[in-house]
């Protein structure tokens, strides 16, 4: 039986790189732990990663072994120790249908409650309720704010939504784009 390559990488810089099909589905695990550790693991607080992330052990020594070269850009920035920003956070509230989402998007963001809420129709949510399993169609409102405002949101949300249990969950925003934080910042009350 003939051996059969797929091409990984190619670049101008450099030639390709051919991987037998056996040894690329050893190396996707690899693949998909890179991907977690560039894009996510910043975000986790155990303690073996910790101390590597803080200096950039883990990211730096991944993207040296690579070949993958970052340039640090002044227009991003991590959340600590900015004065232009405050502390912010990403909200998720479900809600039944499209004209319930509008209805409470637009009231949060005239209450200044949020800078921006993303409406994302058409997810369905699986949950168990009064001890039966439930599925419903619902939109989810993605809501960029400060944290500050959490408990305000919060009640603004139970106040104004069908449901009797609404969900509000808050993600922290770690960095991102300067102008778009300084703009939550901005556009929010205090």
């Amino acid at each position: 039986m003939a051996s059969t390559s797929t091409t990984l990488c190619s670049s101008t810089s450099r030639p390709s790189t051919f991987v037998s099909s056996s040894t690329l589905r050893r190396r996707l695990p690899l693949v998909g732990a890179f991907c977690m550790l560039s894009l996510g693991l910043s975000n986790l607080y155990s303690p073996f990663y910790s101390s590597a992330l803080k200096t950039g052990g883990v990211k730096s020594l991944l993207r040296s072994k690579l070949g993958i070269h970052s340039h640090s850009s002044a227009t991003s920035v991590r959340m600590e120790g900015n004065n232009t920003t405050v502390p912010s956070i990403v909200v998720y509230v479900t809600v039944p249908n499209k004209e319930a989402g509008k209805k409470l998007a637009e009231s949060i963001v005239m209450e200044k409650l949020a800078a921006c809420v993303n409406r994302v129709p058409g997810i369905e949510s699986v949950y168990q309720w009064e001890g039966k399993i439930q599925t419903d169609s619902e939109e989810l409102l993605i809501i960029k704010t400060r944290q500050s405002l959490l408990e305000p949101l919060t009640e603004h949300v139970k106040a104004n939504h069908e449901y009797d249990v609404p969900e509000v969950i808050s993600l922290p925003i770690n960095g991102g784009n300067l102008k778009y934080l300084e703009w939550i910042k901005e556009s929010t009350r205090e």
